[in-house]
């Protein structure tokens, strides 16, 4: 069987599917990496909604697609940007979100940290701003959740210097119970976050975010770095306080950084692992083994798929996630909270197919070439 694809020139071309996926299975707890993906939210098809309504979710295939994160031995980091915090997700959301995954979390045993923000506001002052995180901090820490400190939205259009970053940082980390993640999230995944810790100039913000850990070591379990800068996370790993970790958020050049080098390696909090799940699993688990060489060969093939989904406009590759786990079968529908289905194009969703397929990510190649031939029929592409 073939299908026919429209490439980026409009033009299009036919490609054979595999017809086996790659066999993996689920194995042991990982020794040598933490690992988190960061999970999408499935949207109720049913919903009467608009664009601008709350969320409507799908809660039944929302907690199966982290079962399955889970059953490999993912941790799951809930409610970030991934599950379109601050791109459909409201807080109520978020919220009703968070105290059903933790529960689940709890039930089946698995690791999960979830996202602290201030998106109950739009705006405010510093003082509000820190009212909104403390809410969302207490929420999370009630779950019985690890906390990941979201950068704001609110924070970087109030905040006046990087003193203010210091101050509002400094009073949650005092006051949090548990170790925390820092996350700084780049612009190209939320341009609001432009001159995060008080700069635009990245080397001038990373010794803010230092000045931050340093202050309360004992507070953090580790940082998310989101900036699509191998070097720049590399550097900034060696300048941890010993005990803090670096958890990539890179989706350009994880293999390498979590591969690491003789001055040590990156953990992982990723979008990608999404999609990636139980190959991703399959390559921490050979690097548990101390085989650097065949946990590159297994995870370096993925960067290509990645790189495609995260191409500018690069917050927008939530919509490639939930394309490939409908391809998957862990939906029923192509529907996104928000329309976010919306926001890529046929070449674009067709070379992820491809690229996916390829790497033999479908449980089930043909049901996934069925739902890639249908969406395309919807475009008016006859096979």
């Amino acid at each position: 069987m073939t299908i026919r694809l429209p490439g980026a020139d409009g033009v299009l071309r036919t490609y054979t599917p595999r017809t086996e996926p790659l066999a993996l299975t689920t194995g042991a707890p990982f020794t040598s990496r933490t690992v988190f993906s960061a999970a999408h939210v499935v949207a109720d098809p049913y919903a009467d909604v608009s664009p601008d309504s709350p969320a409507a979710v799908d809660w039944d295939a929302t907690l199966a697609f982290r079962r399955h994160l889970w059953s490999h031995g993912l941790g799951v980091a809930e409610a970030m940007d991934t599950a379109q915090r601050g791109m459909g997700l409201d807080w109520a959301g978020a919220a009703e979100l968070i105290r059903r995954s933790a529960a689940e979390a709890k039930a089946v045993g698995g690791r999960i940290a979830c996202g602290v923000g201030t998106d109950q506001i739009a705006s405010g002052s510093l003082q509000q701003v820190r009212a909104a995180y403390e809410e969302q901090l207490a929420l999370v820490e009630e779950t019985g959740a690890q906390a990941i400190l979201m950068a704001s939205r609110a924070l970087a259009a109030a905040a006046h210097g990087p003193e203010d970053y210091l101050d509002v940082y400094g009073h949650l980390l005092r006051q949090a119970s548990e170790p925390v993640i820092l996350h700084w999230l780049g612009p190209m995944f939320d341009p609001a976050l432009e001159g995060y810790w008080g700069s635009s100039d990245l080397d001038k913000a990373t010794d803010v975010f230092l000045e931050v850990i340093a202050a309360h070591p004992d507070k953090v379990d580790g940082i998310k770095i989101s900036l699509l800068d191998a070097q720049r996370e590399i550097d900034l790993r060696r300048r941890l306080p010993n005990g803090v970790r670096c958890y990539t958020g890179d989706d350009f050049n994880y293999p390498e950084l979590i591969a690491g080098d003789d001055k040590g390696f990156s953990h992982a909090l990723l979008g990608i692992f999404d999609p990636l799940g139980p190959l991703a699993a399959e390559a921490v688990r050979v690097l548990d083994t101390g085989d650097v060489k065949g946990f590159r060969e297994l995870l370096d093939p993925t960067v290509e798929l990645s790189r495609h989904l995260f191409q500018t406009p690069t917050r927008f590759y939530k919509t490639g996630v939930v394309f490939l786990a409908w391809l998957a079968g862990h939906q029923d529908h192509f529907t996104m909270v928000g329309g976010l289905q919306s926001a890529r194009s046929l070449p674009h969703f067709a070379r992820a197919y491809e690229l996916a397929d390829g790497l033999g990510l479908f449980p089930d190649p043909a049901r996934a070439e069925e739902r890639m031939k249908n969406l395309l029929a919807l475009y008016g592409v006859a096979q």
